[in-house]
C-alpha cells in the first residue's frame, strides 16, 4: 500500500519537505511513504457525507471537522492521515497536523481494510487524547465505533442500518448513519468491516 522513499526524518522536516510534493505522504517511523493515490466514488461519498454531518452537529462547539489532507501524530515521527477527524484545539492556519484530535475516521477499501482495521487502528487506541474512532463500511451501512470509557479504555460498538444512529458522548453529538450514507449506492462487493481476531483484547 505504502511506498517508502527518503531516509528518516523529524516531523517538522517531514512537513517541510511535504509541502514541496505533489502527492500525500504519511510519515512512517521517520520515513515518507506515499499514499495509494485515487478512491472508488463510494468512499468519496461517504466521507465527503460525513463531513458534512460533523461539520453541522460541531458547529458552536470549538470542535471542527478536518479532511484528508490534514494529519495526527499517532506515535513519535509518525504521522498518519485519516480519511477525516475532528480537531478541538486551538487552530494554527500554518500547521499541517491537528492540535487536539478527539476523532478519527476511515472508510474501509479493500486494498487497506486489513492495515486500517489491525495496524493503523493499534495506532490510534493509542493516542492518548482521541476519544472515538470510525471504521466505517463502504459496502452496506455499518459502522464500527471504538468510544474510550470514564477510565480511558476501550469500548467497541458495531452500528449497522441505515437507522443506526453513532453516539459520540466525547465531543456531545449523534450522528446518524442515514446522514453518512445520504445518496450512497452501494457496490455489489462483501461487507469489509468485520470483527478483530478472536481472542484479540481491547487496547
Amino acid at each position: 500500500m505504502l511506498e517508502p522513499i527518503h531516509p528518516p526524518m523529524t516531523v517538522e522536516a517531514f512537513f517541510a519537505w511535504q509541502e514541496r510534493q505533489a502527492e500525500r505522504y504519511e510519515l512512517v517511523g521517520g520515513v515518507p511513504v506515499r499514499m495509494m493515490a485515487g478512491a472508488r466514488n463510494v468512499h468519496d461519498d461517504i466521507v465527503v457525507n460525513l463531513l458534512a454531518a460533523l461539520h453541522t452537529a460541531l458547529r458552536g462547539s470549538g470542535c471542527r471537522p478536518f479532511t484528508g489532507d490534514g494529519s495526527v501524530e499517532t506515535l513519535p515521527d509518525q504521522i498518519r492521515r485519516p480519511d477525516a477527524g475532528v480537531d478541538c484545539g486551538a487552530r494554527d492556519p500554518s500547521a499541517m497536523k491537528a492540535a487536539d484530535p478527539r476523532l478519527v475516521a476511515e472508510v474501509l477499501s479493500p486494498s487497506t481494510r486489513d492495515f486500517d482495521a489491525f495496524e493503523k487502528l493499534a495506532e490510534y487506541k493509542g493516542m492518548a487524547g482521541l476519544d472515538h474512532i470510525l471504521l466505517i463500511e463502504p459496502n452496506a451501512a455499518e459502522v464500527m465505533l471504538w468510544s474510550r470509557e470514564p477510565d480511558r479504555t476501550w469500548r467497541k460498538e458495531r452500528v449497522s442500518g441505515r437507522d443506526g444512529r453513532l453516539a459520540l458522548t466525547g465531543l456531545r453529538i449523534e450522528l446518524a448513519l442515514a446522514d453518512l450514507y445520504d445518496g450512497v449506492t452501494f457496490p455489489t462487493r462483501p461487507r469489509l468491516v468485520q470483527d478483530e481476531t478472536p481472542g484479540e483484547p481491547e487496547r
